[in-house]
């Protein structure tokens, strides 16, 4: 508040100056102050300058796709390869280790009699097995040497010395000698020949009729195969 000065009577004309001196002096400072005060309160403002506000730091936690239930339908399906790596499914025999020579006595040039050969590990969900002997060294192409089928799907079995062909011997097929059940190596004279004996771990008994031969065995067990072991013989003569 501006405290005006007493009027002297009979003295207007002295009194208008010094209101005047003393009121717009206040007036200016007034205005000045305002003025500061303004600045002053536009300067302090978020967006005095342009700018946005800054960004807000959402509170931690999972993302949606980390948090998200797997979906089951999504999930890529094993392939027999991929299993057959994982799995401790081995076929082996007493009678050669894998990689080496086979006795004569399994070859033509012996009493030609199937070799003992044994499994572990066969997975859950196996309800028999296939196997197929076949060389894939001879001069014509893959020969075959023995195809049999819907062996007993237990996890840990084999098949004895000189099964092929008896009462106890499973479903047996064609070999490319042209008999049912085994063939024994019998190369020309040469190089070494590799027999593999393949076992395959199906997820059901394939029922095949006849002497099916091992095109028809490959064909009833596609889509069949839970994993597979391999063991080679050699022979040479």
């Amino acid at each position: 508040m501006v405290t005006l000065p007493r009027l002297r009577p009979g003295c207007p004309g002295r009194a208008r100056p010094a209101l005047v001196r003393g009121f717009v002096p206040a007036l200016v400072r007034g205005l000045l102050l305002a003025l500061v005060l303004t600045m002053l309160t536009a300067c302090g403002s978020p967006n005095a300058t342009g700018g946005a506000p800054p960004p807000t730091t959402p509170p931690a936690g999972p993302t949606a796709a980390a948090s998200a239930p797997a979906n089951p339908a999504s999930s890529p399906t094993t392939t027999p390869t991929e299993s057959a790596m994982t799995t401790s499914f081995t076929i082996a025999s007493p009678a050669f280790a894998d990689g080496t020579p086979i006795p004569k006595r399994h070859t033509c040039d012996g009493a030609d009699v199937s070799p003992t050969l044994t499994w572990e590990g066969a997975p859950d969900g196996t309800a028999a097995f296939a196997l197929i002997v076949d060389d894939p060294d001879a001069p014509r192409g893959t020969f075959v040497h023995w195809v049999a089928f819907d062996i007993d799907g237990v996890p840990d079995g084999g098949l004895a010395e000189g099964i092929s062909r008896t009462a106890d011997a499973p479903p047996e097929g064609r070999n490319d000698f042209g008999r049912i059940g085994y063939g024994g190596p019998c190369p020309p004279p040469g190089p070494t020949h590799h027999y593999r004996f393949t076992l395959y771990a199906l997820d059901r008994r394939l029922g095949l009729r006849g002497s099916p031969t091992t095109a028809d065995l490959r064909a009833a067990m596609s889509g069949h195969v839970l994993v597979e072991a391999r063991l080679v013989g050699t022979f040479r003569r």
